[in-house]
């Protein structure tokens, strides 16, 4: 195979994959003229309701009432919207299974977002309101935002906001703490009590790898550590190191053992208890690999319980993004990981984004070039653009066994230096956490891994990163419970019961129900190491 040097993944897999889809269209004639015929229809109805205001749309680009309220406006929207439910549709249709039908879909979508009126200067009628207020001062400025963009060298799309907004240590991941434990991979964070009284229990939290652990420490009146040390709980956190290109040879069992199982292990000599654990995302396929070793070894009983949030143990369905799970992709990408060593943050943060174009590029760019104007302060998009990077050796195992040859999902399938593990041996109780529109962890698949663990399960309202960050006060989103869990996750949705405000009480309770119900005085902390967040949050 030819490859592109220099190049995270196989543009001859993009190729070909936009053939089969074009070759699915042309072997399904019959098929493809009933597709044409009903399109002709839509079409035909588009054209006879033109003049006709219909409802409004849910969709945050078109926010602004001339999208609805003019005629122009309401066309240009209604037609790109009918063109891109139709293009979607034909690929569904035609372009097959697996990971090139995924690439199509990708390719299309970023073309879909690409072209959306609201991108261009002559159609979005905010863009056409500041050029008559600012003289087109502001495409100008924009222009200058886009050229100093490019020779940053970071990606075409800079969000421009107050960067003196956030302080980490001030104003975000603020709650105080100490680091207590640190090794080659992680410190370990203890949060001071603020109640006399302290559930007998601790809790560890562990993140994902890619972006720091303070999603649930933003500003107070959201974050969840301060949430839960208000409420009575003795909260531990892993922070991951940055790695350089030292930490190359360090894999996901590397940070299973010497991460998450050393962690375990430091809170248990801490507290003089088995901690409940509670992870996110990758975090939490970590976690599960931890507790199914701690299992094989006999030491089921180190940890409590466990709770995943957005959480994948079983990759059979990853949506589009089994888009970037191909042969191709993944040589590509570990040439290139074998020459630097690890993945950068700001290669990851475009492959993110690009999976959510709308919200995290094409607004910057109708905000910062054609608007010219900041966006506001966010301290979701501030934790979110404080990325980290991946050691080598962890994307490629990884990648290879966990992504593309699913080995978690059979009985020792997956080895921890040597020693099969097995998910169905874990004996702590689990909880699984799903999110209704996650667009990572799609909330189907979440349910899937709960059945293969076992475990507990509840749908949170809203995205992968928003819908956990839920605090009460805000009374946003809501939740679904359903006592019993069938074999779909269609049908557990079906018979589930809707609950307002945050799932994050209801976790407490479920956390309540698995302990021992005792209550011990607060524990100070001992031997602190440095503030929180500690350097291995504030490193670049």
């Amino acid at each position: 195979m030819t490859k592109v040097s220099g190049l995270p993944f196989d543009p001859f897999a993009l190729a070909r994959a936009t053939g089969e889809s074009i070759a699915g269209l042309a072997a399904q004639p019959a098929d493809l003229l009933d597709v044409q015929l009903a399109a002709a229809k839509q079409w035909g109805d588009y054209w006879s309701s033109l003049m006709t205001p219909g409802e409004k749309v849910r969709d945050r680009r078109f926010a602004s009432p001339e999208w609805q309220d003019d005629p122009y406006f309401r066309a240009v929207r209604d037609a790109y919207l009918l063109a891109s439910e139709q293009l979607r549709g034909a690929i569904g249709q035609f372009g097959g299974d697996g990971s090139n039908a995924a690439m199509a879909r990708v390719l299309l979508d970023q073309y879909i977002n690409a072209v959306s009126p609201t991108n261009f200067a002559g159609t979005n009628p905010a863009v056409i309101a500041r050029v008559k207020e600012t003289g087109g001062k502001n495409l100008i400025n924009g222009f200058f935002n886009l050229i100093e963009d490019i020779a940053s060298g970071k990606g075409i799309v800079k969000r421009r906001s107050d960067h003196d907004a956030f302080v980490k240590g001030e104003t975000i991941a603020a709650t105080p703490g100490e680091v207590v434990f640190q090794n080659a991979l992680f410190q370990l964070i203890q949060y001071t009590p603020t109640t006399a009284k302290v559930a007998a229990e601790p809790l560890l939290y562990v993140p994902p790898l890619v972006n720091r652990f303070y999603m649930i420490d933003l500003v107070p009146r959201s974050s969840l550590i301060k949430w839960l040390v208000d409420q009575g709980q003795t909260v531990f956190v892993v922070s991951w190191v940055n790695p350089t290109a030292e930490h190359r040879d360090k894999s996901v069992e590397d940070y299973v053992v010497d991460g998450v199982i050393t962690a375990i292990e430091q809170v248990r000599k801490r507290t003089g208890t088995a901690p409940d654990l509670f992870a996110f995302c990758l975090g939490g396929t970590l976690v599960a690999i931890a507790l199914a070793r701690l299992a094989a070894n006999g030491r089921g009983n180190e940890a409590n319980s466990a709770t995943l949030i957005g959480t994948l143990v079983d990759f059979s369905d990853m949506r589009d993004w089994s888009a970037f799970v191909h042969e191709g992709h993944l040589s590509m990408l570990e040439d290139r990981l074998e020459r630097q060593g690890y993945i950068d943050s700001v290669e990851l943060q475009r492959l993110f984004a690009a999976m959510r174009a709308n919200d995290l590029i094409w607004s910057s760019v109708v905000q910062h070039y054609l608007l010219d104007q900041p966006a506001p302060a966010s301290d979701l998009l501030y934790w979110f653009e404080d990325g980290a990077r991946i050691p080598a050796a962890f994307m490629t195992s990884y990648n290879r066994q966990l992504l593309l040859e699913n080995r978690l999902r059979e009985p020792a399938g997956f080895a921890v230096r040597g020693e099969p593990v097995d998910l169905a041996a874990i004996t702590a109780p689990l909880l699984v956490v799903a999110l209704k529109e996650d667009h990572v962890s799609a909330w189907e698949a979440v349910y899937g891994g709960a059945e293969l663990l076992g475990a507990d399960f509840i749908l949170g309202g809203s995205g992968h990163n928003a819908g956990v960050i839920n605090p009460p006060a805000a009374n946003k989103h809501g939740y679904w419970t359903n006592d019993t869990q069938p074999d779909s996750a269609g049908a557990w949705l079906d018979g589930a019961t809707r609950h307002d405000g945050s799932w994050w009480p209801h976790w407490v309770g479920w956390l309540g129900a698995h302990r021992s119900g005792k209550q011990v005085a607060a524990r100070r902390i001992e031997g602190g190491i440095e503030p929180a967040p500690g350097s291995y949050a504030k490193a670049d």
